[in-house]
């Protein structure tokens, strides 16, 4: 089983030693309930590292007073199980009021690219990623850092901030996790039924057909309309966005537009499901 690190103090004492006997760290940030997706960024990072840390913290900064922080799943003893199978090495599990001390006051904003998509419909979102990430990257000071692609905004906001910040952590993005129908792996899928896990599927086969519908030239406005009444047709409840932006920018795409990404996020009940490709 993995080390279950506590205290910013027993991982700074853990890494030290480890860096000291010259390893290498990758590491792993996870707010737990891990599944196949969570396992890739480890293996990833197992494999290019001597050792990994992955953290386990349900970070209350990103969810707004109507999300589900109270209802997100805590199952450390499973998640530390499935770690120790792939080989990981320890577990950074802190509590709320170490990460956050009753004198923390410090908040980082990133700026343009948190500001589209999920920056207007989860308006407290990026401040409160942004700021675990930068102090959960500071903390451990890995070599290499490990971020899964399905959150596209959100890695895009981390790579800016270890950027501008020069936080000497490399930035690895892994691609989407995803089940042999296509379904995006997440931690919100328990909340889907096995009728609603059908209905899911519409958001990466409406992703794929719309890199189709680019591909061929028709006009994005028309195609980003047809998509989001497919989604709505297939017992969707409500549809954030579907678009399709600049991968680099994250807005609409200009003529300089070289490559784009195609994001959509969707309520099928309970459950607000994410999902993007490149095209």
């Amino acid at each position: 089983m993995p080390d279950i690190l506590k205290t910013p103090d027993e991982l700074r004492s853990y890494i030290d030693a480890r860096k000291a006997a010259g390893k290498t760290i990758g590491f792993v940030p996870t707010m737990g309930a891990l599944h196949e997706g969570h396992l890739t960024l480890a293996r990833q990072a197992l494999s290019e590292c001597d050792e990994v840390i992955v953290s386990i913290f349900v970070n209350p900064k990103q969810f707004a007073p109507h999300e589900d922080f109270d209802k997100y799943p805590r199952t450390l003893d499973k998640d530390a199980a499935l770690l120790g199978e792939t080989g990981v090495q320890a577990i950074f599990a802190p509590a709320v009021e170490v990460m956050y001390p009753p004198d923390f006051q410090s908040t980082v904003t990133v700026g343009n690219i948190s500001k589209p998509l999920e920056g207007e419909f989860r308006p407290h979102f990026f401040a409160g990623v942004a700021t675990v990430v930068t102090r959960l990257l500071l903390l451990v000071g890995a070599q290499k850092a490990y971020f899964g692609e399905k959150d596209y905004q959100q890695l895009q906001v981390i790579k800016a901030l270890q950027r501008d910040l020069a936080i000497p952590t490399q930035i690895i993005g892994v691609p989407t996790v995803r089940e042999a129908s296509g379904l995006a792996l997440s931690s919100r899928n328990a909340y889907l039924s096995d009728a609603q896990r059908q209905q899911a599927l519409t958001l990466i086969t409406t992703l794929r057909s719309m890199a189709g519908d680019l591909k061929a030239g028709l006009d994005i406005d028309k195609i980003e309309s047809a998509a989001a009444q497919k989604i709505l047709a297939a017992g969707f409840d409500k549809v954030d966005y579907v678009t399709i932006r600049d991968a680099n920018t994250l807005l609409p795409p200009t003529a300089s537009t070289t490559s784009y990404r195609l994001l959509t996020a969707a309520w099928l009940g309970q459950a607000r499901l994410i999902d993007n490709i490149g095209a």
